[in-house]
């Protein structure tokens, strides 16, 4: 039974979730503010986490900064204001999976929620190579460690199972559903910048020239390819 932590300070959401996804067949933690999620993410054994952005004691991107900064790498989707265009950015930047703007439908958050959780079960393809090297970049598949010029470079999961695809599938264009449907996991599409947002960090950190980039390019309107 996976274990899902709710970090929400409206009782009334926190308590239609929790509601819900035990229906579901999960067991749910709840947490009133941001403080408390972050010491039950750091205590318990969780499998995902739902953050509200507008917590009390602590927002809920210094919540999903310290989680990272904890190398927890379980999938993390964050609640944000329908306006707050930025939030969504900034929060994908600093290791969030995903997000969802409020008023949302129960519905889209159970199948977001159980796509995120397919990624622990993703295993690697046969032939998939034990490690690949580009432009000062070596990645060791295996060991899901990534290293820039002899330095470890920190990716979150979701950034190396999308680096993955992307070298699996090099010198080809891969779609944005390609990407949601093969790294995310989601059954039904939703309209999202977040693959767009993890491309873009994924540059920052493995591009010498990010806003030039060399290997990972993009395919206007269409989506991006890999090139070595």
């Amino acid at each position: 039974m996976s274990r899902i932590l709710v970090v929400e300070d409206d009782k009334a959401i926190l308590r239609g979730v929790t509601d819900v996804l035990k229906k579901e067949g999960f067991e749910v933690l709840g947490a009133p503010d941001g403080r408390k999620g972050l010491d039950q993410a750091l205590r318990d054994d969780v499998d995902l986490a739902i953050l509200d952005v507008r917590l009390p004691e602590m927002d809920g991107f210094e919540v999903c900064r310290r989680i990272r900064e904890d190398k927890l790498q379980f999938p993390i989707l964050m609640l944000t204001a329908k306006s707050q265009e930025a939030d969504k950015v900034l929060g994908l930047g600093l290791g969030a999976d995903d997000y969802m703007t409020k008023p949302f439908g129960i519905g889209e958050l159970v199948a977001r929620v159980k796509a995120l959780l397919r990624r622990s079960q993703v295993r690697a393809e046969p032939g998939d190579p034990r490690s690949f090297a580009f432009g000062g970049v070596e990645v060791d598949f295996e060991a899901r460690r990534v290293t820039r010029s002899g330095r470890e470079v920190t990716l979150t999961a979701r950034e190396f199972d999308m680096l993955r695809y992307l070298i699996r599938r090099r010198q080809t264009v891969v779609t944005r559903d390609d990407l949601l449907k093969h790294v995310w996991h989601y059954e039904e599409l939703p309209v999202t910048r977040t693959v767009d947002v993890h491309v873009a960090e994924l540059r920052k950190k493995l591009e010498k020239r990010p806003a030039k980039p060399r290997h990972i390019l993009s395919v206007r309107t269409v989506g991006y390819r890999f090139e070595p």
